[in-house]
Formats: C-alpha cells, structure tokens, sequence
C-alpha cells in the first residue's frame, strides 16, 4: 500500500486513551514558522496566529501540532500549515526533513524554555514559506505577517507562549537575522 493510501485521519486515539498516553509517553509534534520571502529567499515577514491559550487568554502562536501514525514529517507539515492558514496557503516544504531546532516542552514549567501543561511533546521546527493566500482557520482568532525588524522591534514575541517565542527567535537567528 503506498503512503497517500493510509488513513492518518482515523490513525489517532480517543480522547480519554489520548490524556492516558499523554500521561506517559512524550508525543511528537511540529513547530512551523510561516514565512514570506523576498525573491532571494530571504525572510522578509512572519505569520503569527492569534488563538485562544488553554488558561483562556488571547495569545499569538505559530503553527504547531501532533504527527499522527503513518504520517510522514512533510505530510505533517502540510497538514498543519493547511489546517491553521487555510487551503490556499501553499507552502514551500523543506527538501530535507532536518529541522532547525528541537523543542523539548514539559508539563512541568522551568525544566526547558518551552512548556505544555498537557504532556511531555518533542517538537521538530521548521521555516515554512507560503507563496498562497492565507487566512486564519479553525480556531485560530486571526493570522497577521510581521516584517521582521517590525517584528524584533514591537513587544509582538512576549505575546507568545509556551516557548514559541524562542521558536520564532530560533528561526530568525537560523535565517541570520538576529
């Protein structure tokens, strides 16, 4: 059977066998970080969404989420970006699957930078470019681009949570702006 066959929207748990793993075992996830480029290729603004946080507040995130059984890392990857910046977006994939950092989140705050008061997740980020149209989808509240000096120079990185902020400085210093 070839890999487009296989059912990754059935391959998850239920809920209560879910927060029992989550107990358990850490869970593997992506963290992407949607970027337009200039026509060299260098990042000329970030996308951050605006969603609400699991303690109620409005917070800005990046795309982020679970890769589900018999899920490649590029189908999660286009999974994610698809399901928080709508169909259109088309984003670039890394021709290698190689991130450009590792998130260890904990729910135990202060072991690492990055915290998930629902499990223990190792997250593999990447730089998404998007060539489409965008728009906030699902739960997302709202999907604005940052230039990146707008971006370094405002407080928009402080209304991340959870570590993303790192993520994003992450990338930014990877891309050899910071």
């Amino acid at each position: 059977m070839s890999h487009t066959a296989i059912d990754t929207e059935g391959a998850w748990f239920e809920p209560d066998r879910i927060a029992e793993l989550r107990r358990r075992l850490p869970i593997p996830y992506v963290d992407l970080v949607p970027v337009r480029t200039d026509v060299d290729g260098s990042i000329a603004e970030v996308g951050l969404l605006l969603r609400a946080s699991g303690s109620g507040r409005i917070v800005r995130a990046i795309v982020s989420g679970r890769i589900l059984v018999h899920e490649t890392i590029r189908e999660a990857i286009v999974r994610h970006v698809e399901k928080d910046l709508g169909p259109m977006a088309m984003p670039r994939i890394p021709v290698s699957p190689v991130p450009f950092t590792v998130a260890e989140y904990f729910p135990t705050p202060g072991i690492s930078p990055f915290h998930d008061p629902r499990q223990h997740a190792i997250s593999m980020a990447y730089i998404v470019p998007v060539d489409g149209e965008t728009a906030p989808q699902e739960d997302a509240l709202d999907l604005a681009w940052y230039e990146v000096s707008e971006l370094l120079e405002s407080q928009v990185l402080d209304e991340l949570e959870g570590g993303h902020d790192v993520i994003v400085r992450r990338a930014l210093a990877h891309a050899g702006l910071l």
